[in-house]
């Protein structure tokens, strides 16, 4: 009988060991890996699209596909943007939209911040403006710069006023979030150390709303710009946006996509250098 048990046995042994096998884990699968562009490829794609679309536009109102009337060509862009520059008031309209836009972002972001790290000091202050700082915020500003034009003339204050006023509030609260975002036990390890409130203020305050304030800088160069175009819009000496109001009233299609280029030029050239500030002012608050 044992002789006869032992396949038996063996049978069952082997019948034991297929499960473990069966449950052997598969290897994992490693995660796709995408390797990216050197920075020449990037910026050779990015022109290739400029080119087609330009050569698209080009000859498609040549063959009669768009109407040049309204949307005119690259050729004839071309054309008076050289005379923009060479006979017209290139330089002095990109300088006047350019002033107004800096300082309008300058006064607003340091106002704001500045108003913002003020609500630290007393929440009771803090809690009776800020109703007024978020029904100011929801108001429609934009309607109110015809009223700013007529207080302050059609000069560059009116544009740079303008400005502030869409930057301003922006700033408030982005801080007053940083101020509310605050540790409290870091607050009471500082008092606990015999540190006034000055001192609270500025070595713990300031340095934890940095970030939020830099945060800030990249909308609120697009709003002072978007500020100071508006103010031109509507009445003014000088200034990229009167340009484009002016070539639009008289149908000089070509003038306002040279203005409107010019003008996307500058907005870029600014957000760059306010994202390379950011960077800087990253890199300082690290240190």
């Amino acid at each position: 009988m044992a002789i006869q048990d032992a396949p038996r046995s063996t049978e069952l042994t082997g019948l034991a060991m297929a499960p473990a096998k069966a449950a052997t884990p598969k290897p994992a699968r490693r995660l796709p890996v995408q390797k990216d562009w050197p920075s020449w490829a990037i910026i050779a794609v990015q022109v290739l699209i400029l080119v087609g679309i330009i050569a698209g536009w080009e000859a498609a109102a040549r063959a009669g596909m768009v109407d040049a009337f309204f949307w005119s060509q690259p050729s004839a862009i071309w054309k008076t943007l050289i005379i923009f520059f060479t006979e017209g008031d290139a330089w002095v309209d990109i300088g006047f939209t350019f002033r107004s836009t800096i300082l309008g972002f300058i006064f607003g972001t340091t106002a704001g911040s500045l108003i913002g790290l003020s609500f630290w000091w007393s929440r009771n202050y803090a809690a009776v403006a800020q109703p007024y700082i978020i029904c100011f915020e929801s108001m429609p500003k934009l309607a109110l710069a015809p009223l700013i034009i007529l207080v302050f003339g059609l000069g560059l204050t009116s544009k740079v006023v303008i400005a502030f006023a869409l930057t301003v509030v922006v700033s408030t609260l982005t801080t007053f979030a940083g101020v509310k975002a605050l540790d409290p036990d870091g607050e009471k390890l500082f008092y606990s150390l015999g540190a006034s409130r000055w001192q609270v203020f500025r070595k713990l305050v300031m340095p934890s709303c940095v970030p939020w304030i830099i945060s800030v800088l990249r909308v609120n160069i697009g709003l002072a710009l978007t500020g100071a175009i508006v103010g031109e819009f509507i009445s003014s000496q000088h200034g990229l946006g009167r340009t484009i109001f002016y070539a639009g009233s008289t149908y000089e299609i070509s003038l306002v996509w040279v203005a409107v280029f010019v003008l996307s030029t500058l907005a870029v050239i600014m957000y760059a250098v306010v994202s390379w500030l950011e960077n800087v002012l990253r890199k300082g608050t690290r240190q």
